[in-house]
């Protein structure tokens, strides 16, 4: 069945959505939609896989633990976030739906 990352997108100031798009034990692929969200504040994200993550629409800050300022994450930015590296979202825009594209994965041992 064909389908498209950009169907069924609705903005929502209330909430992020999250759609599983393949899921197997060692992966998951996602499409995450933001509008305005972040992590609250004094809240560290810390996650058991791995994940590689691109912004695929809109804009966002992500700002990992020890860094002196969030990276800005653009239209086409990707970055891997290794397991356990703790961080955070610490803006999305919130003049358009900022759309990403989620691998999570069972790092190497």
């Amino acid at each position: 069945m064909d389908d498209n990352i950009y169907d069924g997108i609705a903005a929502t100031a209330d909430r992020e959505t999250f759609l599983d798009l393949l899921q197997t034990p060692a992966l998951r692929i996602e499409r995450i939609v933001s509008d305005g969200q972040a992590t609250p504040p004094g809240e560290w994200l810390d996650q058991d896989r791995s994940e590689w993550v691109m912004v695929l629409r809109g804009s966002a800050g992500l700002w990992f633990e020890g860094d002196a300022a969030p990276r800005i994450m653009k239209p086409g930015d990707h970055v891997n976030i290794p397991a356990h590296v703790r961080h955070r979202v610490e803006w999305t825009s919130k003049d358009e739906p900022t759309i990403w594209l989620a691998v999570h994965y069972v790092p190497s041992p």
